[in-house]
């Protein structure tokens, strides 16, 4: 019989709840322990509020059901123990702690050590520290602890869920089972038949801006100057990194046959990972060789053999050939940041005494996959037509990053003839370099929509999708040349008003930019570029009320070159002096 007025499920609950409060009215063991002694003392704990009626049966004990073995035993746990023979600060259960040491202690940093907070009972152990006493002395405590919660496992009654399945270790007689429930096996030269479930299986590990190429044994190594203008050739070569180094190499010109650096093998030996920590090797190919010889002819090679430096006694001095002179990489990569192509060009020269210490060059440049060159636009100037060049700049001392398709650098709004703002997300037209150019489209506002929710998605419609945080000053810039770039300087204005919604309404963009070079043949360069954002405050509409406004963009281009004036060379001074006699014997 159960109360009458309550339902069957709330008497469940009560009945948990009751079982939960008997069981916290046991009395746990209580040790304190000093330097050299232990006590054995009673504490009693407060119990929860007891809800079970008089009559109700309490919760069986551990003992009524089976439960599995703790693994490791929580009063010897402790999980704040890092220096192995020294005591660590605050670390109640280190045994490595003396009283002297307890002095010292502010609060124990690790109060509870506890098992597998599943289980409806469990043992527990609480740390403590007795300031009173003297010297300090720590308190530990041996609970059994309840789970609060009703929601808890009491009984464990299927024992293979406690531990790992060990595998079916293949032999003789279950052979063709195991071949059937797999799809292969394969065999590796360092260890026995292994098995496994696919032959190779796929890493989701790809390459990212800045982060070393990976080969069969390291890096791909990349020379280049570090303090000084030698060469160093621990410098790891960097993934979109695109770089072009000069550096100085001294040499033994008697011991050049025994240099790695200026051998073709040090350079193209090398096989990079496609992927980091991939099984898949991309070998480097070499794609042309070039000989320069003393007198500065190049000959092409019609091989691409791997040469090795010679030593030739010519006369009183010596020569040493087939020396690396420049080094040129070209890596592939597909947009899934993976080398799927590497190739090498070679300038080898003979090297005397006289050129003696040695200088070359290193260059590496990345292609992306399926992509076609775009032209330039400019050599070295911008011409009247062709796309703006920009980027933006991950963080500071990395390289500029520019997308393949230089039409979708600098981008603004573009116009259509539905002039709908909302339709026109995506939807952009290039900066052309001397193109005065004006664009925008209606937004129609109602009161259902919020005021913040609209003034984020006009800026996002207005900065579209990766604005550039800087521009090239010339339209053949490279990206690694960081210095030379133009900052992008973001202006922000504002108009507010009481009550009033605050909507960005136009983006006006000046480029400034200037004549360099000579008269005849003057190239124009851009020197300062600025975006200014605007921002209207507008009447908040009422739910049936309705209102239109204009979103614009609007790019101007203002010459800042100052005036030409011709400059001519000075004539040149007749400094002749006349001997003393020269007039003898008249004067």
């Amino acid at each position: 019989m159960r109360p009458r007025g309550l339902p069957p499920l709330l008497v469940v609950l009560l009945s948990c709840w009751a079982s939960v409060s008997a069981q916290t009215e046991a009395t746990p063991a209580v040790t304190t322990e000093g330097l050299n002694s232990t006590e054995a003392a009673l504490a009693t704990f407060g119990p929860f509020p007891s809800t079970r009626p008089h009559g109700t049966p309490r919760a069986p004990g551990s003992s009524s059901g089976p439960r599995p073995t703790p693994v490791t035993d929580v009063a010897a746990l402790c999980v704040c123990d890092l220096s192995p023979a020294q005591c660590d600060v605050n670390c109640c259960c280190d045994p490595d702690c003396s009283s002297v040491d307890f002095s010292v202690f502010s609060a124990c940093s690790v109060p509870v050590v506890m098992g597998d907070s599943q289980f409806c009972s469990q043992k527990a152990v609480i740390y403590s520290l007795n300031f009173t006493a003297n010297p300090p002395q720590r308190v530990f405590k041996l609970v059994e602890q309840i789970s609060p919660s009703i929601f808890c496992i009491h009984i464990t009654n299927y024992k293979p869920a406690l531990s790992f399945i060990n595998p079916e270790v293949p032999d003789e007689n279950n052979f063709d089972t195991l071949m059937k429930t797999s799809d292969g096996f394969t065999l590796n030269a360092e260890s026995d038949i292994s098995f496994t479930t696919k032959l190779d299986i796929p890493t989701t590990a790809k390459y990212k801006y800045g982060v070393p190429l990976q080969t069969s044994d390291s890096f791909l190594r990349f020379p280049s100057s570090l303090t000084s203008s030698l060469c160093t050739d621990n410098n790891p070569a960097a993934f979109l990194v695109n770089q072009a180094v000069r550096c100085t190499r001294k040499i033994n010109l008697e011991q050049c046959e025994e240099i790695e650096a200026l051998s073709m093998a040090f350079y193209s030996s090398p096989e990079i990972l496609r992927a980091p920590d991939s099984r898949t090797k991309v070998p480097i190919t070499v794609q042309s060789v070039l000989i320069q010889s003393l007198n500065k002819t190049l000959t092409r090679r019609e091989d691409t053999d791997v040469l090795q430096p010679a030593l030739v006694n010519a006369g009183h001095f010596h020569l040493c050939m087939n020396v690396v002179l420049e080094v040129k990489y070209s890596l592939t990569y597909t947009d899934r940041g993976e080398v799927t192509k590497a190739d090498l060009s070679f300038l080898l020269g003979t090297v005397s005494s006289v050129v003696v210490p040695l200088q070359q060059k290193f260059e590496i440049h990345f292609l992306q996959e399926n992509t076609k060159p775009v032209p330039l636009s400019g050599n070295p100037g911008y011409v009247v037509g062709l796309p703006l060049a920009a980027g933006f700049q991950p963080h500071k001392m990395s390289g500029i990053i520019q997308t393949t398709n230089r039409y979708r650098q600098f981008t603004i709004l573009h116009s259509t003839a539905e002039q709908d703002c909302l339709a026109l997300e995506g939807v952009r037209t290039p900066v052309l370099f001397g193109y005065t150019m004006q664009s925008g489209c209606k937004l129609r506002l109602t009161g259902a929509l919020p005021c913040r929710l609209v003034a984020q998605k006009v800026k996002n419609l207005l900065w579209g999708q990766g604005f550039p945080d800087y521009v090239a000053p010339f339209g053949n810039l490279q990206a690694q040349d960081v210095l030379d770039w133009v900052p992008i300087h973001f202006i922000t204005q504002s108009f507010n008003r009481k009550d009033s919604c605050q909507l960005p309404g136009a983006l006006v963009i000046e480029v400034k930019w200037t004549k360099y070079g000579s008269l005849l043949n003057p190239q124009a360069k851009i020197v300062n570029v600025t975006a200014n954002l605007i921002s209207s405050s507008f009447p908040e509409a009422s739910s049936g009320n309705e209102r239109t406004i204009l979103i614009s963009t609007a790019v101007t281009f203002v010459d800042v070159s100052a005036p030409a004036e011709a400059g001519f060379r000075a004539p040149p001074a007749i400094n002749a002096r006349l001997p003393f006699n020269f007039f003898f014997p008249f004067v």
